[in-house]
């Protein structure tokens, strides 16, 4: 979860005595739009495993799916999602946020597991998620420990009230600290902002048209 834009926290890594899972989130937080990239390399080399198009729409279903909470998400909380320093700021509750602390890594799992099913590769989906999962819960790990340092008590209230990855069937209190500054962003600044996945996943099934007629 990175709430609006508000806060600065000095960009350092965090002390050696730190876990290693959030030392490891502090270096992964920076290069996450990178990581991926072999991902892109393997769904493009390698062969369909069917001819059959059934995995291509249950992919795109979850694709739209993986979108449309990363859309809800950055509605919240606006450009500050695409940020690559560590700046937090009020504590958003409010949408997708108030049923699980980190909607836009859910979305981007969704997006991802989504294109591997598209690229009818449903064998590699399984260690797409899971190395995925295992990159966003390091960054999640180091993000939390942030937010506890310049939140506090507000932010451990939270995290005690809204599961970190499994969204809650309940919705608790809606709000979002910090006044007006938190109110929800126009769906045109939300589109502007997702400006750079859309393109993304646009990119991403262009290439897969290429390799299937290629």
């Amino acid at each position: 979860m990175r709430p609006n834009e508000s806060y600065i926290i000095s960009a350092v890594t965090p002390p050696s005595s730190d876990p290693f899972p959030i030392r490891l989130g502090s270096w992964f937080f920076p290069r996450r739009s990178w990581i991926p990239i072999p991902l892109v390399a393997a769904l493009l080399l390698f062969p369909a495993e069917t001819s059959s198009l059934g995995w291509f729409w249950a992919g795109l279903a979850l694709v739209i799916v993986g979108e449309w909470i990363r859309l809800a998400a950055v509605r919240q909380i606006g450009v500050i999602s695409r940020t690559r320093s560590d700046r937090t700021g009020p504590l958003v509750e409010t949408g997708p946020f108030a049923r699980v602390r980190n909607p836009l890594y859910l979305g981007n799992l969704a997006l991802w597991v989504g294109i591997t099913l598209s690229a009818r590769l449903p064998w590699l989906a399984p260690a797409v998620a899971a190395l995925l999962f295992a990159e966003y819960h390091a960054i999640v790990r180091w993000e939390e420990q942030l937010l506890e340092s310049r939140i506090g008590n507000e932010y451990a209230a939270y995290a005690a009230r809204v599961p970190r990855w499994i969204p809650s069937g309940s919705r608790p209190g809606s709000r979002v600290s910090g006044s007006e500054e938190g109110a929800p962003f126009s769906w045109r600044e939300t589109l502007f902002s997702e400006r750079g996945t859309l393109l993304a996943v646009a990119a991403g099934y262009v290439l897969l048209w290429v390799k299937a007629v290629a």
